[in-house]
C-alpha cells in the first residue's frame, strides 16, 4: 500500500470516531460496515493485550515459564482475568463500538436528508447492539443453555439476524426486484457471466447471519473454537457482501446519472437543414 493510500485509510478510519460531526459519504459508512464484521478481532486484540500486560511482567528470569507458558499458572490466571466472563463490560463496549458509529452515522444522514430509511438502518444497528448485550451477559452469567439469559440471547439474535438479512438482500444488494430476468435478482446485473454466484451469495449470507446458532449445541467443539469459526465466516461473508454492495451502489449512481458523461436533456434537438447553399444562390441571383 502506497503512502497516500495509507493516509487515506487512516484519515477515513479516524473520521469514524467523529461520526455525526461530518456529513456521511459512501466511504465513511463503508468503513463502518467493515468494522462491524471485525468485532471478534477487536475483542481479541484487547484480550491478548490484557494477557500480555498481566502475565509477562510477572516473569523474572524467563526459563521454563517462557518456553512453555501454557503450563504456567500465572498465564492461566491472566487468561481467566482477561476473559469475557470476567470483563464482559469491556468486551461488550469494544464489540458495539462499530455498531454505535454506524448508528450515529445513520441518524446524521436522516438529519441531513430527512429520509426515513436512514432511521430504519439505524434500527438495524441498534438491534445488533441489543443482541450483543444479551450474548455477553449470557457468557458472563455462566448459565447453561437454558434460563432467561439464554432465551433472551436466542430471541434477540433471531430478530437481529432477520433484520440484517432483509436489509442485506433488499436494500444493500437491491435484490428481489420485480421484472427481473432472473428470479429473486434485479433487472440490471454486472456479473452477468456469474449468475449462479448471486444465488450462492444469497444462501451463504443468510446462513452466516445465523452463525450464532453454532453456540447452542452442547458438547463438541470448545466455545473458543466456535468463536474462531464464527469470526472467520463473518469475515468471508463481509468480503462477499462488498462485491454486491458496490455493484448496487454503482448501478444506483448510473440510474441517477452520477457516473455518466452525457446527461439526457429535457427536450429533443431537431437539426435544421443547412441553408448556406440557398443563401449563396439567392445572393448570386441578385
Amino acid at each position: 500500500m502506497s503512502r497516500s493510500s495509507r493516509w487515506w485509510t487512516i484519515r477515513n478510519l479516524a473520521k469514524l470516531f467523529l461520526s455525526g460531526a461530518f456529513p456521511v459519504d459512501f466511504t465513511s459508512f463503508w468503513f463502518g460496515d467493515q468494522l462491524c464484521s471485525l468485532t471478534f478481532t477487536l475483542e481479541n486484540l484487547y484480550f491478548f493485550s490484557c494477557v500480555y500486560a498481566n502475565y509477562f511482567p510477572k516473569i523474572s528470569g524467563g526459563g521454563d515459564a517462557v518456553s512453555s507458558p501454557a503450563y504456567d499458572p500465572r498465564i492461566q490466571d491472566a487468561w481467566v482475568t482477561c476473559a469475557t466472563s470476567r470483563n464482559w463490560g469491556i468486551h461488550y463496549f469494544i464489540a458495539i463500538l462499530p455498531y454505535l458509529m454506524r448508528l450515529v452515522q445513520c441518524v446524521r444522514r436522516y438529519r441531513d436528508t430527512k429520509f426515513l430509511g436512514n432511521l430504519l438502518n439505524a434500527g438495524k444497528y441498534g438491534s445488533g447492539m441489543v443482541s450483543l448485550l444479551c450474548y455477553h451477559y449470557w457468557i458472563y452469567s455462566g448459565t447453561p443453555r437454558q434460563g432467561s439469559s439464554f432465551v433472551f440471547f436466542c430471541f434477540t439474535e433471531s430478530l437481529s439476524s432477520l433484520y440484517a438479512c432483509a436489509w442485506d438482500l433488499i436494500v444493500d444488494w437491491s435484490l428481489f426486484r420485480s421484472h427481473a430476468h432472473y428470479p429473486l435478482l434485479r433487472p440490471d446485473l454486472i456479473y452477468t457471466s456469474q449468475i449462479a454466484s448471486y444465488y450462492f451469495a444469497i444462501i451463504t449470507n443468510i446462513l452466516v447471519r445465523f452463525i450464532w446458532v453454532i453456540y447452542i449445541p452442547p458438547g463438541g467443539f470448545s466455545f473458543v473454537l466456535r468463536s474462531v469459526i464464527a469470526g472467520l465466516l463473518e469475515l468471508l461473508r463481509r468480503v462477499q457482501w462488498n462485491f454486491y454492495r458496490l455493484e448496487s451502489e454503482h448501478l444506483g449512481n448510473m440510474d441517477q446519472y452520477r457516473v455518466t458523461r452525457e446527461v439526457p436533456l429535457p427536450y429533443t434537438l431537431e437539426y435544421l437543414p443547412d441553408m448556406s447553399d440557398d443563401d449563396d444562390d439567392d445572393d448570386g441571383g441578385m
